[in-house]
């Protein structure tokens, strides 16, 4: 079930918002009474992103939540471990030549399992038994404390990795390569919201920042890994706000995304 909310502000800036409810069967979906409430919070949500400031081209400090970061671990890292992604000359290949390396900070992992059918409860829609070319559905470590170790893998075999590890997957018409199914990350190191804001002030402050970002949901993004192209990812942000050094209050902008390029 997906809300979608749309305005115009008064300058001309298309603006949305949307509202996702997953579930694997009816009986999961939420009660009627919480969906009207999300949606009421949505559509509030929207009103204040019209009168909210355009933001300005930002280089610092920022917080993801745990929504936009998933978004983001899934553009920038996910798709550049997937095994096709390491074979011929079309491709940037990214990590290929990285297992064994660090890649990330040695506080974080990153696994994909597809055999998990929920997470805190909740249906996860990544969930299979067999991919698409049979093989059983299995859990891949793929990094382990900041290093890399594999990469996802359909049947189709790259230099140093020529078995499938129940990761191909197909659209319709198109031949399996290896893809995500759930992509979850781990970190050994966490500190509550309260701090982890303080700690985005002081490193604002130390840059010399009025104010770092926080970036509360997040709609899509892309990634181009291909070699003609210019080696970058977007990622779509709907609502942020600016969390000042000086104790105001945090202020929602709007006309943000987040652009970059993978390392």
């Amino acid at each position: 079930l997906i809300v979608v909310a749309r305005t115009r502000a008064a300058d001309g800036m298309d603006l949305y918002r949307d509202e996702t409810f997953e579930a694997d069967s009816l009986g999961n979906l939420p009660p009627q009474a919480e969906v009207l409430a999300k949606t009421e919070s949505l559509a509030k949500g929207l009103d204040a992103l019209r009168s909210a400031p355009i933001t300005e081209p930002y280089n610092g400090p920022a917080i993801l939540s745990g929504r936009a970061s998933a978004v983001f671990f899934h553009e920038v890292l996910g798709h550049r471990l997937e095994g096709q992604r390491q074979r011929g000359d079309e491709e940037g290949q990214t990590f290929t030549k990285l297992p064994g390396k660090p890649i990330l900070p040695s506080f974080l992992s990153v696994a994909d399992d597809p055999t998990l059918a929920s997470f805190d409860g909740h249906p996860l829609s990544g969930h299979y038994i067999f991919d698409d070319e049979g093989q059983p559905a299995q859990r891949v470590q793929l990094v382990d404390d900041g290093v890399l170790k594999t990469f996802l893998m359909s049947r189709l075999p790259i230099a140093g990795f020529d078995q499938s590890n129940g990761h191909g997957r197909a659209e319709s018409g198109k031949m399996p390569t290896g893809r995500q199914g759930n992509l979850i990350v781990t970190s050994t190191k966490a500190v509550p919201d309260a701090e982890l804001r303080e700690m985005l002030k002081a490193e604002a402050k130390k840059q010399g920042k009025a104010y770092g970002l926080y970036f509360e949901d997040i709609s899509s993004g892309f990634a181009v890994t291909t070699r003609r192209s210019p080696q970058a990812f977007q990622v779509i942000p709907l609502v942020v706000y600016r969390v000042y050094v000086d104790g105001r209050p945090d202020e929602l902008v709007r006309g943000v995304s987040i652009v970059g390029t993978p390392q």
